[in-house]
């Protein structure tokens, strides 16, 4: 939920979207209203105080009330708006479940507002707010998130449909038979939601007081743990309960090659057993299918980037460029370059960097839904929240990516 305050009695909007970009673009266009507004009846004013004529008095205070009573017009509209199904701010049902789940967490009280999750841990559905709260901490944490694409959705599993092709086409001539020919086909892959766990916990002393938000709290609790945990998952998880199959595993020769129907990712040699070289990235780039690499990027953990950013090439200049902006990423052969962690070393045989368009190469799937289970029992004077969320992922697009293996 986002939340911003603009001054001269227009209060403060809630909006809840499922597009971050939608509510900022509104906010971006009441701002630009009033900026205007205010502007205008600041320029009137101006001219009130050096106008000496009755005449010219008169006209500008027409003007001003005009641009006075449309600002106050929309500031009205806006505290009336129902955004999210509430007079400017969470609607009641929205509202009552986040009491019901303050409640929960604090006291133990289960209230009829409340979700129950339909897992096997007999837990609750967190409001839509806190779960926002979840996801956008994880956002900022896990790196992953960002580099690669998210899809969120209601369901355990989402399915994917494939063109593999096969039309046939050709020439004829004008009175030739047209013979018949073979048409499209297609294949699926499914990408299943596992389950994942923390087990943050307090005091009831914390948990009493008023002035800590419960929802914020939950959220930085349990965001280094799911981050860890899917991170590891997303770059070489098996599949295994659930878990994502991880970008590597898609590899020529890995465990997860045959999987996809588009085939396996595929794997450029770093032509030398132990090493990384220059030449080897230069292949790696052009590798590549041009369709992808205009928003390839590189992917590496901090022990490969120390390599790297040594590498320099034939007239002495490193391939690594630092950035030049707050918040952008470093440069590699002209390409943004992410540190991810979870990439292995620089070790025979390991897959150390990836490089590719990743939004079109990964999928994590983000299940809706956050649910918590209480337990003041197993660690007095603690209280246990056993937080649960569902996340799968896999590889959409073989094609989009490259693999670099140390090998000779």
């Amino acid at each position: 939920m986002k939340q911003k305050t603009l001054t001269r009695g227009i209060m403060a909007v809630f909006a809840q979207s499922n597009e971050d970009a939608d509510v900022q673009k509104v906010f971006a266009q009441i701002a630009e209203f009033k900026a205007k507004k205010d502007k205008e009846i600041a320029d009137l004013t101006a001219q009130l105080a050096t106008t000496a004529k009755a005449e010219d008095v008169t006209a500008l205070q027409a003007k001003l009330t005009e641009a006075e009573t449309a600002l106050n017009a929309m500031t009205e509209q806006i505290n009336a708006l129902q955004l999210n199904g509430g007079s400017g701010s969470v609607n009641a049902k929205e509202k009552a479940q986040i009491e019901a789940m303050q409640a929960f967490m604090r006291t133990g009280d289960i209230r009829a507002d409340m979700k129950k999750a339909d897992d096997s841990n007999g837990g609750y559905l967190i409001p839509t707010e806190w779960d926002r709260t979840v996801t956008d901490k994880l956002q900022e944490f896990s790196p992953l998130r960002s580099i690669f694409y998210v899809q969120s959705t209601s369901k355990p599993a989402f399915e994917k449909l494939y063109n593999m092709h096969g039309a046939i086409s050709g020439w004829v001539g004008e009175e030739d038979a047209r013979p018949k020919t073979d048409t499209p086909t297609f294949k699926k892959e499914l990408f299943a939601t596992g389950e994942m766990y923390a087990n943050p916990s307090a005091t009831q002393q914390i948990l009493d007081d008023a002035e800590i938000d419960l929802g914020v709290f939950l959220a930085n609790e349990v965001q280094s743990e799911f981050a860890i945990q899917e991170n590891k998952a997303f770059i070489s998880g098996d599949g295994a309960k659930g878990k994502p199959y991880g970008l590597l595993t898609y590899a020529e020769g890995g465990t997860s090659a045959n999987k996809h129907p588009l085939g396996a990712i595929k794997v450029v040699k770093s032509g030398n057993a132990n090493d990384i070289t220059v030449d080897s990235l230069l292949d790696l780039v052009y590798d590549l299918p041009q369709s992808y690499s205009q928003n390839a990027v590189f992917m590496m953990n901090r022990k490969t980037l120390a390599k790297v950013r040594k590498l320099k090439d034939t007239t002495g200049n490193y391939l690594w460029q630092p950035s030049l902006q707050a918040g952008q990423p470093s440069t590699l052969l002209g390409y943004p370059c992410y540190e991810v962690a979870e990439m292995p070393d620089v070790v025979a045989n390991a897959l150390a960097i990836a490089f590719g368009d990743m939004k079109r190469a990964y999928m994590i799937l983000d299940r809706k839904g956050v649910s918590v289970l209480r337990d003041p029992f197993s660690a007095k004077p603690f209280i246990q929240f056993y937080t649960t969320k569902r996340v799968g992922g896999g590889v959409t697009n073989p094609e989009a990516v490259r693999l670099l293996k140390i090998a000779a």
